[in-house]
């Protein structure tokens, strides 16, 4: 892969005239009520607590009520908020239009209902400013957190966060939290690449993110429920889910260009590579062990599962839990691919090398047992030693120059 073009980001600084380098974007769809000592709120916080020129956006998603109008109204009385006027409803449809024509360096959003205690905006932002980051999110899932909401929405917003780590290899911890940052640099070449237009644009950013080899800041918050929460929870799980498939579909076909944004943003090793020859040596000693490893596992389940499974399933069974634990070890320890980045590819790769395995130790069992219709243990623990060990040399080519191939 090609080192990256920054290791690290250029820190922002302030500008005493000019644009804002703070744009705080207030997404908002009939909210008459409750924007006006919102927005009131938020701009007396950063006016006293934030160092940096700030300026409130509010978003309005098509309101129907009075909206505009206190918007409006809110715009005429503080220099610092102006109102993007949208004519579709959708919470990533408003972020995606502020946000790309924002000349601010940070770009954020939080919830109308300010549920996230404003004390974590500081820490959200500094890390951005600094260059020390890339994008910043409030968590409510660290254990530092604190959240008050009812047993319901606490077990949606953990299952679907298990459900991103499963699916689409997310490291972050909270996707959905209304409390997020990120660099206008950052922005301009992942924003093109979201699809969604809801409430799934928030996990689309992060996973393009996440895979570019960018840094994701995660700052642990107070948050109390809205009980007056205007989210469909149906609708938005069905449009999640869809969101997933069709974000698993872009990254595993290759259709999404991140090897590019990787090269042009994402952080690199610190040290520099080692040389070729000694980099292969270092892998084949490595990949030895964790196959070494791998191989005594597999033998281990084979004979625990065979007196009461027969051969086969055993051998299925074996096979696949080994491989999947043989491809993480030797990402991490053999290749030195660290991040979650690509984890869901590599492992869908591992899987097709598997089947080779599987093609390998299966056919070796299916013709020893047509010489010999009940072969001594033995003789078929040594035919399944010789088959592994075939089928461990075409893993490591594989691996090499497949899976994990230098680009």
């Amino acid at each position: 892969m090609t080192a990256p073009a920054l290791a690290r980001r250029a820190p922002i600084t302030r500008s005493d005239g000019g644009a804002p380098l703070l744009d705080v974007v207030v997404p908002v769809y009939n909210e008459q009520a409750d924007l006006e000592p919102c927005v009131r709120r938020l701009h007396a916080y950063l006016a006293e607590q934030v160092p940096y020129r700030f300026r409130i956006t509010v978003a309005d998603n098509a309101s129907v009520d009075g909206t505009p109008q206190v918007a409006a109204r809110l715009a005429a009385a503080l220099p610092e908020v102006r109102v993007v006027r949208l004519e579709e409803k959708g919470r990533g449809r408003a972020l995606r239009q502020v946000w790309s024509t924002s000349d601010a360096a940070v770009l954020a959003y939080l919830d109308v209902d300010l549920s996230t205690d404003l004390a974590a905006l500081p820490p959200l932002l500094a890390p951005l400013v600094s260059g020390h980051s890339d994008v910043a999110i409030g968590t409510r899932l660290a254990g530092q957190s604190r959240v008050v909401r009812g047993a319901k929405r606490e077990l949606i917003s953990r299952c679907y966060n298990l459900l991103l780590r499963g699916t689409l290899a997310a490291s972050f911890s909270d996707a959905q939290c209304g409390f997020k940052a990120i660099r206008a640099d950052v922005a301009r070449e992942l924003l093109p690449l979201v699809e969604d237009t809801g409430w799934f644009f928030d996990t689309e950013l992060l996973v393009l993110a996440q895979n570019a080899g960018m840094r994701i800041h995660e700052v642990p918050v107070d948050w109390v429920d809205d009980p007056d929460s205007r989210v469909d929870i149906v609708s938005t799980v069905v449009a999640d889910l869809r969101g997933v498939a069709r974000l698993s579909r872009s990254l595993l076909t290759g259709s999404l260009p991140m090897a590019r944004l990787r090269d042009q943003l994402g952080r690199g090793p610190l040290a520099p590579a080692p040389d070729a020859g000694g980099r292969l040596l270092r892998q084949v000693v490595r990949f030895g062990l964790v196959g070494v490893a791998s191989t005594l596992a597999y033998l281990l389940l084979f004979a625990l599962l065979r007196p009461s499974l027969g051969a086969q399933g055993p051998n299925l069974l074996a096979l696949l839990l080994t491989a999947v634990a043989n491809t993480a070890a030797n990402r991490r320890l053999t290749f030195g691919v660290r991040g979650s980045a690509d984890a869901l590819r590599h492992q869908v790769q591992g899987l097709a090398v598997f089947a080779v395995g599987l093609l390998l130790t299966s056919g070796s069992l299916a013709l020893l047992h047509t010489v010999t219709a009940v072969p001594a243990s033995g003789v078929e623990l040594g035919v399944l030693v010789a088959a592994n060990l075939a089928a461990t040399l075409v893993r490591f080519t594989l691996l090499r120059a497949w899976v994990f191939r230098v680009r």
